[in-house]
């Protein structure tokens, strides 16, 4: 599914969209250049999933677990940006809380992928004019995500 989102706004409510399909043992692998949403679509995804904010970017802290406030599962956000390689990765013990949380790992492409046999794909693009404007593609991977819809409405 490719969705096209013209602002920050609009980024965000296509989180809380997105957080409708999802539950505890779902992975989302965020790939994206510097400043083309992932963090502000994991915001959305929080507000959707109801869990303690606010949501920031971890690329300081390498991981940030967020817990439900309404009996759900946490939210797991972890930024591989500073990660020199699957061994770090492996390192914050992610496959320990996996099962017991959404987990969204941003840069994470190449990397994260060991970590469920399931998950889903979100590329953002962007162009590089003026304006918001970006490409969300989500794509669907392992027996979980066969019939991802076709739209998040």
């Amino acid at each position: 599914m490719t969705v096209t989102v013209p602002t920050d706004r609009d980024m965000r409510e296509l989180g809380v969209r997105l957080a409708g399909l999802l539950r505890a043992g779902d992975l989302l692998v965020m790939t994206g250049r510097l400043g083309a949403g992932k963090t502000t679509l994991t915001q959305g995804i929080g507000e959707g999933l109801k869990v303690r904010g606010p949501i920031t970017s971890p690329t300081f802290v390498i991981a940030r677990v967020h817990p439900s406030l309404a009996g759900g599962p946490p939210l797991v956000h972890v930024d591989a940006y500073r990660l020199g390689g699957f061994a770090e990765l492996d390192d914050l013990d992610l496959d320990a809380s996996v099962a017991e949380s959404v987990t969204i790992v941003e840069w994470g492409e190449g990397l994260a992928e060991g970590l469920a046999d399931d998950r889903l794909e979100v590329i953002i693009s962007r162009g590089d004019g003026p304006g918001e404007t970006r490409e969300v593609r989500i794509e669907g991977v392992g027996d979980r995500w066969r019939d991802l819809p076709a739209d998040l409405d």
